[in-house]
């Protein structure tokens, strides 16, 4: 059984949601960062980095503190407008490549704390609790997390007939996505989705995990306030047949001081090389990985040595780590040794190409994505993908909406 709940909402007004909207703060570089700020009054990253030319010359706790009084001056400016009625929200991200279709909810920190929405990642304490410290502060929050739910018809015919009646917001954005948002608010329709996701058992965060951890650590902290809004967290919910997943790629800095002819041998221990030379290879299946090396492209083949791995040694990531990164390049761990980065696999590989031929890196590896059943799987057995496994969409606009706590 999974509880979902309507929410009063604080949104911009349809006359500046486009210019409020934003990508997430992490995807802006710096010049892209101070042209929207110098540019754009009303953009939303005005309030989640105020004051931005002094960023890092403030304590978190004061620039927590600047978000919240640059929110409110964004509602007492009359940018935003607060919601009188809770609703679920019907959202649409249409790409240059795909259309993502799902609802917006309140879900349940009861569900969360009882494995009814599950888990496949890591956290970062630190990270849970700079996060925590920061909803504690601003008592907003407008990353709603990704949540995955089994398809259902009768969803998906609900949500086909939502889409025809007039939206609450319809805007084009500069990386050329269009969005549309419906909102509900009729009790009859409150109700019957509410039974809806009540016959769902399970759900599946897809991307968020950090947000949810945040949200049950500030729940823990601050519940006995008596606020009935630190007993759910925002959440996009969308069925899993409409996510989209991408891997992502490794460049490495070195060869761990290995020549190149050695570490071809110590690779051959455990996959069938294939030289591709300039042809751009990627994997085509599971248990297939690309690499990078010296100008040329490689198709490495993993041998199955052991028919009876657990779903974690299965897992494509693992394996790249187990067999290469860790016992060959030495890298034990990949959230923080700096020989490593990471490149999403949206993007196409000739940028892993030229990051290696400019010398900064000395191998690329490329990854066959994983797909929903196997990050399931991983989810109901209670294991935890490596880092950097999955880059999920669709990505939410920040802004769009905010849940306040």
């Amino acid at each position: 059984m999974s509880k979902i709940i309507p929410f009063k909402a604080v949104r911009p007004t349809p006359d500046k949601v486009a210019l409020v909207t934003c990508r997430n703060y992490d995807d802006y570089s710096p010049a892209e960062l101070a042209a929207w700020l110098n540019f754009n009054p009303y953009s939303f990253l005005h309030v989640i980095n105020p004051a931005y030319v002094h960023a890092q010359k403030i304590t978190l706790d004061k620039r927590f503190k600047g978000v919240a009084h640059k929110y409110q001056d964004f509602k007492n400016e009359g940018i935003f407008i607060a919601d009188e009625i809770a609703s679920f929200f019907v959202y649409e991200i249409q790409t240059k490549v795909q259309t993502f279709t799902g609802i917006v909810a309140g879900t349940s920190i009861e569900d969360y704390k009882n494995n009814s929405i599950k888990k496949h990642e890591d956290t970062l304490q630190y990270r849970v609790e700079l996060f925590k410290d920061y909803l504690h502060q601003t008592e907003f929050n407008t990353e709603p997390v990704l949540i995955t739910y089994p398809d259902k018809a009768e969803i998906n015919t609900w949500i086909s007939k939502k889409k025809n009646e007039q939206p609450l917001y319809h805007f084009s954005t500069t990386n050329k996505e269009k969005h549309t948002l419906w909102k509900v608010d009729d009790l009859n329709e409150l109700q019957w989705l509410e039974q809806q996701f009540e016959n769902i058992p399970e759900l599946y965060i897809a991307d968020g995990h950090h947000r949810s951890a945040s949200a049950e650590l500030l729940y823990d902290q601050d519940c006995h306030l008596g606020n009935a809004n630190l007993d759910y967290f925002m959440s996009f919910l969308i069925a899993e047949s409409n996510v989209k997943i991408y891997e992502f790629n490794r460049i490495i800095r070195d060869l761990n001081g290995h020549s190149k002819e050695t570490f071809l041998k110590l690779l051959s221990e455990h996959f069938i090389i294939k030289s591709k030379e300039q042809e751009l290879w990627k994997p085509q299946g599971k248990f297939e990985f690309g690499m990078y090396l010296d100008g040329n492209f490689y198709a490495l083949f993993y041998k199955l040595e052991n028919n009876n791995s657990s779903l974690l040694e299965n897992l494509d990531a693992q394996i790249l780590y187990d067999k290469v990164l860790q016992p060959i390049l030495g890298i034990e761990d990949l959230r923080n040794d700096e020989r490593i980065e990471y490149i999403p696999g949206k993007q196409s590989i000739l940028t892993l190409k030229e990051l290696v031929d400019e010398g900064e890196f000395e191998v690329g590896f490329m990854l066959f994505p994983s797909d929903i059943s196997e990050i399931k799987a991983l989810a109901d057995n209670n294991l935890i993908m490596p880092p950097k496994t999955t880059y999920i969409e669709p990505k939410f606009r920040s802004g769009l909406m905010v849940y306040e706590l």
